[in-house]
């Protein structure tokens, strides 16, 4: 890591926490008086702003310190409904675009001050609305030109629904991170009796859209490889979509197998319970769910009855984003700490430092195989 008393720092840090992000922010200021020599005596690199809002519900940011020649990193959740304002006496929760316009007014705040900008959004903002496909917006991709006009230099994203999004701003700074490493790594931790072999074990993707995330897991783990794909009935549309009729399955039999199905996000949950359901028909031993993102937008039963059913034994999830505090009570759910991860990069970042083997963790997961291994031989 680099070190507070390092000439080659691009600037002085400042990090700044958006409304829901506190926890985590602090757990990456930690991290960062860690690495760099003398933490203990290092003054904390958070920035403190808030954005007050009126009666009528307008708002605007005000930064408590100076910025001016700061290496500035914003962290943002677009997707915390836990946090709420008043709009002529009623409560209110804040919607991904009330978010999104309280990260433009931070932005504004800074006025161009800072020597360099960065937006950490774990979760890309309208990052599902990011091609055409009728007549209809490119939300995802108007946002980024949006950020980048306003003087963002560069934005940090995880598990982008689709990250050819980036090509809407081609001349700007766009990275998206993988979760690989530290979802295996808690796999390992949670369930130590996994097997990577790919005669016990075996990864799923739930449709076409995630065979690219699922093809990692597979190959970096040598593990076969399954797909289901949605059949969907075109004639109508029900919630701006048109609805799934059926999943059908392509791959190797899942029978006496652990299956880890992949996927960048739950909202629902609906498609992923579904296949467990299958998978376990199928005769499949153990399923574990792996997402970056779960927001249960339609809440917990469905998955406490998967569970109670013994159709899923475990869900992995990031703490990128808001969590609901029900989920903290179930057995079935694992979370995983990115905070040190985004620390890390901030670090390097922060040093100009390449982040490319961040990116990329493939020789990471393969030393911790190699561990684990080790430990069982041993053990």
């Amino acid at each position: 890591m680099g070190d507070s008393s390092n000439n080659s720092a691009f600037g002085k840090l400042s990090v700044i926490s958006m409304r829901g992000c506190e926890e985590i922010t602090a757990k990456i200021d930690w991290y960062l008086r860690k690495f760099r020599e003398g933490y203990e005596n290092e003054q904390s690199y958070i920035t403190h702003i808030h954005c007050p809002r009126f009666g009528s519900g307008e708002a605007k940011c005000i930064i408590d310190e100076t910025v001016r020649g700061h290496d500035v990193y914003i962290i943002c959740d677009m997707f915390n409904h836990g946090i709420t304002y008043k709009m002529y006496g009623v409560e209110n929760r804040m919607s991904p675009d009330d978010h999104y316009q309280d990260l433009k007014r931070i932005i504004a705040a800074i006025s161009g001050k800072a020597r360099r900008l960065t937006v950490v959004m774990p979760m890309l903002y309208e990052g599902r609305q990011h091609r055409r496909t009728a007549r209809e917006s490119l939300d995802c991709a108007i946002a980024l030109q949006e950020l980048v006009n306003m003087g963002v230099t560069n934005i940090i994203t995880f598990d982008a629904h689709d990250a050819r999004v980036q090509n809407a701003i081609p001349l700007s700074g766009f990275d998206d991170v993988q979760t690989t490493y530290q979802m295996i790594k808690a796999l390992s931790r949670q369930v130590p009796d996994i097997s990577f072999d790919k005669e016990k074990t075996i990864v799923i993707s739930p449709d076409e859209g995630g065979m690219k995330r699922a093809m990692y897991y597979s190959s970096v783990l040598g593990l076969d490889l399954g797909m289901y794909y949605k059949r969907r009935n075109y004639s109508i549309i029900v919630d701006g979509k048109n609805p799934i009729e059926a999943h059908e399955y392509l791959g190797r039999s899942v029978e006496g197998k652990d299956v880890m199905i992949i996927d960048d996000m739950i909202s629902s949950g609906e498609s992923v319970l579904d296949i467990a359901k299958m998978l376990k028909e199928q005769g499949a031993r153990r399923v574990f769910v792996f997402t970056a993102f779960g927001l249960f937008c339609n809440g917990l039963e469905k998955f406490d009855k998967a569970f109670a059913d013994g159709e899923i034994s475990k869900v992995f999830t990031t703490n990128l984003i808001y969590r609901i505090p029900d989920l903290f009570e179930r057995e079935w759910y694992c979370e995983v700490d990115m905070s040190k991860y985004i620390s890390i990069l901030i670090d390097t970042l922060n040093h100009d430092e390449t982040i490319s083997n961040l990116l990329v963790p493939a020789q990471r997961i393969e030393k911790l195989l190699e561990k684990l291994n080790a430990e069982r031989q041993n053990g």
